[in-house]
């Protein structure tokens, strides 16, 4: 029995190896495509297209390999029942739970190997291929509206308590972090406009502060005029640089310009409750949160999803059709996830069950499909 599920193991992890090989390289040539139309756009050549889709590539790995793992296993049980193998592995003594395990250990392996990629290595690529990019086009990141970025900071006292509430804006992130023109907008605790800075430049300096340079600085206090009405004093002053404190980094700020899907968890529970300190919405990030918990486990769940085609007969259909089979229900569960991600946040559900649900879907599907196999055979 230990020679047939090494056989077994074995011949999947090479069926998903071949499958997710060749999805990398048919996605790779339509990027290199889609970045050639930036070749000769400052000095963005060839090579910087190379390398922007060669740094592509782990987050592609991220994406497909639920899919490669669904369609490679079933490929290769679909082997297996075409050349009466399985149905000699049956035979020796095989059965349903011996084989859902042994497919499980090989899931498991591939979905720690997806948990660490979509960690550790996609983030990273991200980071440097944007970074390749702007250098190449001498250019920076202008955020998703014409001013540039916008960034909610509050500062808190001991207590706990807001004592001021700031609205930076960002016209540009340049790729070595440092900011290019930097508009803060502070407000007191009754939302009364208190200053007005606007810098050239800053750079960020750790811990917790950044140095401005080539600053205007308008501060405004109240006087009385004539009885009791109030009015605003602007004093306006000019300085070559200036530190200013905040709890913003260059981290959370370059979430502003990556896509959630390719964070690492650690960013995303960083800007989670950035968010959630400012009393700003959180929920796209919270479901990116939750996916990133639950899509290395879906990787197993698609394996245990082709193993009834491992019990089919080949006159109920031959490799082909299985294949085929695999690859309408791998866009299926890829169209799943987009869609109860974008029903979770134009409905507000808990970030769980949008993340979730697609998963469970599947893994009711295959018990379905392993019962039906049953009661068939």
């Amino acid at each position: 029995m230990k020679t047939i599920g090494r056989y077994l193991r074995r011949e999947i992890v090479a069926a998903v190896i071949f499958v997710l090989t060749g999805f990398l390289a048919l996605f790779a040539f339509f990027d290199f495509i889609n970045e050639l139309e930036d070749t000769g756009r400052g000095g963005y050549e060839v090579q910087h297209a190379v390398a922007i889709v060669a740094l592509s590539l782990p987050g592609r790995v991220y994406e497909l390999m639920p899919i490669a793992a669904l369609i490679g296993t079933i490929f290769a049980l679909s082997q297996f029942a075409a050349h009466s193998e399985f149905t000699a592995m049956r035979a020796s003594g095989l059965g349903r739970r011996q084989a859902l395990a042994a497919i499980a250990s090989v899931g498991a392996w591939f979905a720690l190997a997806t948990a660490g990629v979509g960690e550790l290595v996609t983030p990273q690529a991200e980071k440097l291929a944007q970074t390749v990019r702007l250098g190449a086009l001498g250019g920076a990141v202008g955020g998703q509206f014409r001013s540039g970025l916008w960034v909610k900071d509050t500062v808190k006292e001991a207590s706990g308590a807001t004592q001021r509430t700031r609205f930076v804006n960002i016209a540009e992130l340049a790729p070595d972090a440092s900011l290019r023109g930097v508009r803060v907008f502070e407000f007191d605790r009754d939302l009364r406009l208190l200053e007005i800075l606007h810098a050239r430049r800053g750079r960020f300096e750790p811990p917790s502060a950044w140095r401005l340079e080539a600053v205007e600085r308008t501060v405004f206090s109240p006087v009385s005029v004539a009885g009791s009405t109030v009015a605003l004093r602007a004093e306006r002053s000019r300085l070559n640089e200036m530190r200013w404190a905040s709890e913003l980094n260059p981290d959370l700020i370059g979430v502003l310009v990556l896509v959630p899907e390719r964070m690492s968890a650690w960013s995303l529970v960083q800007y989670v409750r950035h968010l959630r300190d400012n009393q700003q919405r959180a929920n796209r990030y919270e479901i990116a949160l939750w996916k990133k918990l639950v899509y290395p486990l879906a990787v197993i769940v698609m394996m245990a999803l082709a193993l009834p085609f491992g019990y089919l007969q080949v006159r109920a259909g031959g490799t082909g059709y299985k294949v085929f089979a695999g690859i309408m229900l791998g866009i299926a569960f890829h169209f799943l996830n987009s869609l109860f991600s974008h029903l979770g946040l134009l409905n507000t559900w808990p970030a769980w069950l949008a993340a979730g649900v697609p998963s469970l879907f599947a893994v009711a599907l295959a018990l379905g499909m392993l019962a039906w196999v049953d009661r068939a055979r």
